[in-house]
């Protein structure tokens, strides 16, 4: 199975940026589909961005579109997601998952169709 640990999260002001990593280790990255999610307090989690095998496809929510950029870099094992124009309502836990894919294209938008997760991240927004 493959481990994942985000860092990157902290303290913005909106209108300023962030940007979020994912370490995996223990099996071949680029054999998962990854993405982020995020829970904000007294809500359910929900998906942020999704990125396929070979980075090829991407997906992002309707509200953080054209704000946040997932990206991997496969070789160092690795994925991000950059945040610019942050807003309070981004204030929630960051998490990244993973699942496993044959199809190097395709992308999850779904947290039931990710088997392995982060801890997750804090990121706070500030007005």
């Amino acid at each position: 199975q493959v481990q994942l640990a985000e860092s990157g999260g902290g303290l913005a002001q909106a209108g300023g940026s962030l940007r979020l990593s994912c370490a995996a280790s223990g099996r071949t990255f680029s054999n998962y589909v990854m993405g982020w999610f995020r829970q904000a307090s007294g809500k359910e989690r929900e998906f942020v961005a999704g990125i396929s095998r070979s980075g090829i496809t991407t997906s992002y929510a309707d509200s953080v579109k054209g704000r946040f950029t997932i990206s991997r870099d496969n070789a160092k094992n690795t994925g991000y997601l950059q945040m610019n124009s942050l807003k309070p309502e981004d204030t929630a836990v960051y998490y990244c998952a993973a699942r496993m894919s044959l199809n190097m294209a395709v992308v999850s938008t779904t947290d039931s169709d990710y088997s392995y997760w982060g801890q997750g991240t804090q990121v706070t927004v500030s007005s």
